[in-house]
């Protein structure tokens, strides 16, 4: 299907961006396209003005900043999986990256539209909610921080005013004694997530000491599993011994608590559940070990 009809800019600043999205139209951001051009195509989305920040300068790039990550929003999953510090230093996130799509996506698609475009399918949100991450947004006003925990409003709903550019996000950086894993069930490679899980678990000696954990596409938004962060506070991380004893996956019982999850052609909201309660297992496990 072909587009219906836009007008097409290209800022040179943040500045001009901010204006052109500041002046009421109906207009929509394009970074790496990926999420956006298939709205366009399929008429799912038609704005009057379409604003192409792809050649912006100073939003793309990773930077250590000590005891956070800096990452451009127009950085590309491609230069997040190549890079060394986020490797080394938010790991989670290299691991969720790996699992985007197919190189073709991830060469062209940004870490910035991944977040700004909030598909609670897509697995870089859920990571962003568990390591407390915080954007950082841009306006003729000046700049606001949004938490993770508040960016994500509603179904392909970022918590972005209609004049705002999304600059970036400040990832922290846990620190020693973590461990972390993403465990994704799909039906495909390439395909988008039936449920992830997005883990980092601290233990001391052979216990958890702390867990955060978030779900991929368990409702209109990531979810962060609070119940079972609660439940794995203190709990043995020892193998399943002969009396069949488990209480990670007794902890990881609650991982649906409070989730939303949807229907649709590749799974029901009860097979969801039950997937979200083995997979939170699985990442536990994997990320303690």
């Amino acid at each position: 299907m072909i587009p219906a009809s836009f007008d097409y800019v290209r800022p040179s600043s943040v500045e001009e961006a901010c204006q052109v999205l500041a002046s009421g139209d109906d207009v929509k951001v394009l970074a790496g396209g990926q999420s956006l051009l298939p709205l366009l195509r399929l008429r799912l989305a038609y704005p009057s003005v379409l604003v192409d920040l792809g050649r912006l300068p100073g939003l793309r790039g990773i930077e250590d900043r000590g005891d956070h990550v800096f990452i451009g929003a127009l950085t590309t999953h491609d230069e997040v999986l190549r890079s060394g510090v986020i490797r080394e230093r938010v790991p989670l996130l290299a691991l969720a990256t790996a699992t985007v799509a197919d190189p073709a996506v991830r060469h062209r698609g940004t870490f910035g539209g991944s977040m700004a475009h909030a598909d609670p399918a897509g697995d870089l949100p859920a990571v962003a909610l568990a390591l407390d991450c915080v954007f950082v947004a841009r306006s003729v006003d000046g700049e606001r921080e949004i938490p993770a925990a508040d960016f994500f409003v509603d179904y392909l709903e970022p918590a972005l005013e209609p004049d705002e550019v999304l600059i970036g996000a400040r990832v922290p950086v846990l620190g020693p004694g973590w461990g972390f894993h993403y465990e994704k069930f799909h039906r495909t490679a390439q395909a988008w997530a039936i449920v992830g899980v997005a883990a980092a678990v601290r233990r001391s000696g052979g216990a958890v000491e702390e867990a955060r954990i978030a779900l991929t596409n368990m409702g209109p938004t990531p979810v962060r599993a609070s119940a079972v962060e609660t439940a794995l506070r203190g709990v043995d991380l020892a193998p399943v011994g002969s009396t069949g004893a488990d209480p990670v996956g007794e902890a990881c019982a609650e991982a649906d608590d409070g989730t939303s999850p949807p229907s649709d052609l590749h799974a029901r909201p009860d097979y969801r559940r039950h997937l979200a309660r083995v997979l939170t297992r699985r990442a536990v496990r994997a990320a303690s070990g």
